[in-house]
């Protein structure tokens, strides 16, 4: 098994520097365990929106499959999968020209089911495209990295004025008492967070969240597909109930939809 192939071959080193040279390009991650995804389907549709959002390309879902299974450990360990879409003769001066999008499969072992709770602090910043998950990660991981030399785990988005809207690789929600909320704003539509508002059978809604505001909720959690749901101990000053019983009901409920198979 390669660590890293671009259309089903080992990565050949001119064609991966392509990417790295012009980082136009865009991604899903998904966490595949016995050879199963959560939300399969979803990740696959997002790929073929995003690939017409950035190539004006159809994507086959089929050969995404078959490259997905083809990096896949035979003993059916949890691992991380990195689909990532770019075409690697595309050109700096040029990037108007007809686009043959290849596709880069990347392997790394899954991080643990249930990872710790998440300090975070609020930075204004909004991704470009945020409804694309594209490979323009710069400003992300620069944040990331300056919270984290100041003592915090990580970053929650936030507009100019204060709307939060999404984490830094990661969807954000909150509790109001017995109620999920997720926050409005220009984010990516994550798939996690789709699956998990689809599985969970109480109250929930879809409204404005802002950053002086979050004093009012009890707890409040970050989801992704490689880690699932993991509790927000405090954004910025606020702290949140990490232990809040309405965080355990809702990691239930993901786990208990069921994984496609690849």
């Amino acid at each position: 098994m390669a660590d890293i192939e671009i259309d089903g071959a080992p990565a050949d080193p001119a064609r991966l520097a392509a990417l790295g040279l012009l980082n136009y390009g865009h991604f899903t991650t998904l966490r595949v365990e016995a050879g199963g995804v959560r939300g399969l389907a979803l990740h696959l549709d997002r790929l073929e929106r995003d690939c017409r959002a950035l190539f004006a390309a159809e994507l086959d879902r089929a050969a995404v499959r078959e490259r997905i299974r083809a990096v896949l450990p035979a003993d059916g360990a949890p691992v991380i999968v990195r689909v990532t879409v770019y075409d690697p003769a595309l050109g700096l001066e040029r990037p108007s020209a007809p686009a043959a999008p290849a596709l880069l499969v990347t392997t790394r072992p899954a991080p643990a089911a249930e990872p710790g709770p998440l300090r975070v602090r609020t930075v204004a910043y909004r991704r470009e495209l945020p409804e694309v998950k594209h490979t323009g990660l710069f400003g992300l991981v620069h944040h990331r990295r300056q919270a984290q030399l100041a003592g915090f785990d990580d970053v929650l988005l936030t507009e100019a004025d204060g709307l939060v809207v999404e984490g830094a690789t990661w969807n954000v929600g909150f509790l109001d008492g017995d109620r999920l909320v997720r926050p409005e704003g220009p984010s990516l539509p994550g798939v996690t967070e789709a699956l998990l508002a689809g599985a969970y059978r109480g109250p929930q809604t879809r409204r404005p969240v802002r950053r002086d505001e979050l004093g009012g909720y009890q707890a409040a959690f970050a989801v992704n597909a490689g880690a699932g749901l993991r509790p927000l101990a405090a954004v910025d000053g606020t702290a949140f109930d990490t232990a809040h019983p309405l965080l355990a009901e809702l990691r239930a409920a993901y786990r208990g939809v069921a994984a496609e198979p690849v």
